[in-house]
C-alpha cells in the first residue's frame, strides 16, 4: 500500500483543488463572511456524507422514500468524495475487513498517510466495486449519479460562480471542499489512532469528541464499530451527533423512517454486537 501506484491523471485533480483554494484566498484576501459561506457548505455536504453516503446507502440504518434516497445521493455527490455506489461499496468493504489486511484504508496497515488521502488516490480502489451493492444497483438514478458525479461537481461550481462570482467559487467550493475532504477523512485515520475505546471491537476504532463535532457524529466511532445498525453513533445523550438530530427532524416530517438506536444489552456492552449480515446490508429500506 503505498502511493506509488496512483496515476497523476488522479492526483493532479486532487491536489490543483488545494492549491486554487490557497491561491484564491491569497488573491481574493481574508473574508470571515466568505469562511462563513465556507462552513455552512461544508456541513451542508457533511451531512449528505455522513447521514446519506454513510448511514443510509452504506449501512441502511434508517429507510426513506425514492425521492428521498436520491435526495441523499444527490447531497452526498455534491461533496466531491466521487459516486455514491462507488463510496458505499468501499466502505462496506472497510467494515468487513476493518484494519485486516483487505481494509482499503486503515493506518493499522498502511499508516497514518495511506489511511487519511493516500487510499482514494491509488489507481487500485478507482472502480466501483458492484458486488458489494447489489440492492442500491437496481436504481437507474443512483448508477446515473455515480457515472456522472463530476457532471454534477462541475455544474454547482458554476452555479456558484453565476451567483456570487469568484468569491462564492473560492470560498463556497475550493475552500470549502478541501475542508471537507479532510474532515470527512480523518474518520479512516484519526478516528482509529486517537481517543477512547468504549467497547472491544477486532479493529482499532475510538470515540473522540473533537471528530464528531467535526463529522457531524461520526467520530464515535468504537459506538460505530461496535454496533454498525445504528442510525446513531452518539450512543449516549451527552454524545453530540448533528447527523442523528437532524434525521431525527426528518422524521418529525415524514421524510425518513424506521430509524434504527442501539438495545439496552448493546448500550451495556454486555455481549458482542451481531455483525452486519450480508442480508441486512443488502435488504431494500424503501417502501
Amino acid at each position: 500500500m503505498h502511493l506509488g501506484r496512483a496515476r497523476i491523471s488522479s492526483t493532479v485533480p486532487f491536489w490543483a483543488m488545494h492549491v486554487v483554494a490557497i491561491a484564491g484566498v491569497i488573491w481574493l484576501g481574508w473574508s470571515w463572511s466568505g469562511l462563513a459561506l465556507a462552513i455552512a457548505f461544508y456541513y451542508l455536504r457533511m451531512f449528505g456524507i455522513t447521514a446519506g453516503y454513510h448511514r443510509y446507502f452504506s449501512h441502511r440504518s434508517f429507510k426513506t422514500s425514492r425521492a428521498g434516497q436520491f435526495f441523499f445521493a444527490l447531497l452526498g455527490t455534491l461533496a466531491v468524495q466521487k459516486g455514491v455506489l462507488w463510496w458505499s461499496a468501499h466502505h462496506r468493504r472497510h467494515h468487513k475487513h476493518s484494519d485486516q489486511p483487505d481494509d482499503v484504508h486503515s493506518p493499522r496497515q498502511g499508516g497514518f498517510w495511506w489511511s487519511h488521502v493516500g487510499w482514494i488516490l491509488d489507481s487500485v480502489h478507482e472502480e466501483t466495486d458492484w458486488r458489494r451493492i447489489p440492492d442500491l444497483a437496481k436504481f437507474p438514478e443512483l448508477v446515473w449519479l455515480n457515472r456522472w458525479y463530476l457532471v454534477v461537481n462541475v455544474a454547482s461550481a458554476v452555479l456558484l460562480l453565476a451567483i456570487g462570482g469568484a468569491w462564492a467559487l473560492v470560498w463556497g467550493f475550493f475552500v470549502s471542499t478541501v475542508l471537507l475532504w479532510h474532515g470527512t477523512f480523518t474518520i479512516n485515520s484519526f478516528s482509529h489512532i486517537i481517543g477512547r475505546r468504549r467497547y472491544q471491537t477486532t479493529d482499532d476504532s475510538r470515540n473522540n469528541l473533537i471528530l464528531a463535532l467535526i463529522t457531524m457524529g461520526e467520530g464515535w466511532h468504537n459506538n460505530h464499530h461496535y454496533y454498525m445498525r445504528a442510525t446513531n453513533q452518539g450512543f449516549f445523550w451527552w454524545e453530540i451527533d448533528l447527523s442523528y438530530y437532524l434525521l431525527r427532524l426528518m422524521q418529525l416530517a415524514g421524510l425518513v423512517w424506521d430509524i434504527h438506536t442501539p438495545p439496552r444489552h448493546v448500550l451495556d456492552g454486555k455481549r458482542a454486537a451481531e455483525p452486519e449480515s450480508p442480508a441486512a446490508l443488502n435488504a431494500s429500506s424503501l417502501t
